[in-house]
């Protein structure tokens, strides 16, 4: 039964593997509450095999959109409102560091080292991390605190939230969303998702094409892994495919040596 329902899924109603996996998923935690209850023996859905996903190439910017972003509002934290002002740094450092939308919000004061120059991360697995900051970026920095201490709700202790909104709170995944999403919205050469997570493939992938070794993109990003940034080669392969198709004298000829 319930393999001809995955059959039904694919084949009349068109669905995709991850969407049929997701029915499946559904399925086996409700036959698991049923074991649970001494109605179902066993879990029939880990006897059926499941359509395998074809793995999603990582989105990323193009840089000179996002230098045309940080170009076009450099003056916002000197003379900007605070509103804007925060807009900013948040695309600057998940831009910057390539941190996780999590981690962004769970940054207090107190994690950035100016004399340093380091900024230390709590990932995943409550695994610490110290990212390098450029001297820009803790300048920039150091510009929105002072206008963060000029509110009067703002919250100034050591582990008070290094991004407050305007009545001085922590930020929250939604709020962070919203912000990327208004930032990026009208910046030409920037389409399709706006997302805390492009910001982090678009900085690694940036990383990869000029050169740096992926062991020490695994440890920006805190992969547990290196297989999990591997990912970001295939973006950099088809790139090279594009300029050796474009630039290469075979490729111009179509293979052919020519005269």
């Amino acid at each position: 039964m319930i393999r001809n329902y995955e059959v039904y899924l694919m084949d009349e109603k068109g669905e995709g593997a991850k969407t049929v996996n997701l029915h499946l998923s559904v399925l086996s935690g409700f036959c698991k509450f049923l074991m649970k209850e001494g109605l179902l023996a066993s879990n029939p859905v880990r006897l059926v095999s499941r359509p395998k996903q074809e793995k999603r190439l990582p989105v990323f910017y193009r840089e000179d959109a996002m230098k045309a972003y940080f170009e076009r509002t450099k003056g916002v934290l000197e003379y900007g409102k605070y509103e804007d002002q925060l807009q900013r740094m948040i695309l600057g450092l998940l831009y910057g560091t390539g941190i996780r939308r999590s981690e962004l919000i769970s940054l207090n004061r107190n994690s950035v080292d100016f004399a340093r120059r380091v900024l230390r991360v709590r990932g995943k697995g409550d695994k610490m991390r110290e990212i390098p900051l450029l001297p820009s970026l803790c300048d920039e920095i150091l510009l929105y605190l002072q206008s963060q201490d000029s509110l009067k709700c703002a919250d100034k202790a050591p582990e008070a939230p290094l991004l407050q909104t305007p009545k001085g709170g922590r930020l929250y995944p939604v709020f962070v969303d919203r912000q990327v999403k208004a930032a990026l919205g009208g910046v030409e050469g920037i389409s399709g998702r706006k997302s805390p997570h492009v910001l982090r493939h678009t900085l690694a992938t940036e990383l990869l094409d000029e050169g740096t070794d992926l062991n020490s993109i695994k440890e920006l990003l805190g992969h547990s892994s290196l297989a999990a940034t591997q990912v970001y080669t295939h973006n950099s392969i088809e790139r090279l495919q594009s300029v050796y198709k474009s630039a290469h004298p075979r490729a111009k000829n179509d293979g052919n040596h020519g005269d």
